[in-house]
């Protein structure tokens, strides 16, 4: 898997955010592995607006374009690392299901006896 961009809107991206992006990208990567083509990874990172001052005005959404399929997870808050964490997990759990659904299709029926 590889990150194929990481944007920013109403905010700049600094290297420490893209560092942490692409760490926490690792775990995702793993899972991506079996795909027999790369899958790619597009990363929007920022703020809701540029006047808010409270309530949840960072989002992150991440897209994961694999063999078959497109995968998107969104999530909003008030701190941009618990965000980035959040949509992580959500994406990892897509994956994670997706992957348990091909398993049980695969599987057929028992062989009957003669």
């Amino acid at each position: 898997m590889k990150i194929t961009s990481i944007l920013g809107t109403n905010m700049e991206l600094t290297e420490a955010i893209k560092m942490y992006v692409e760490e926490r990208a690792l775990v995702l990567e793993k899972l991506t592995s079996s795909f027999e083509e790369s899958a790619d990874l597009r990363v929007e990172l920022g703020k809701t607006s540029q006047h808010h001052t409270s309530g949840p005005f960072f989002f992150a959404e991440l897209h994961l374009t694999a063999p078959g399929t497109i995968l998107t997870a969104k999530a909003e808050g008030e701190d941009l690392y618990a965000v980035i964490d959040e949509v992580r997990d959500d994406l990892k759990r897509q994956l994670v299901d997706m992957k348990e659904k091909n398993v049980d299709q695969n599987r057929g029926p028992r062989p009957g006896k003669e």
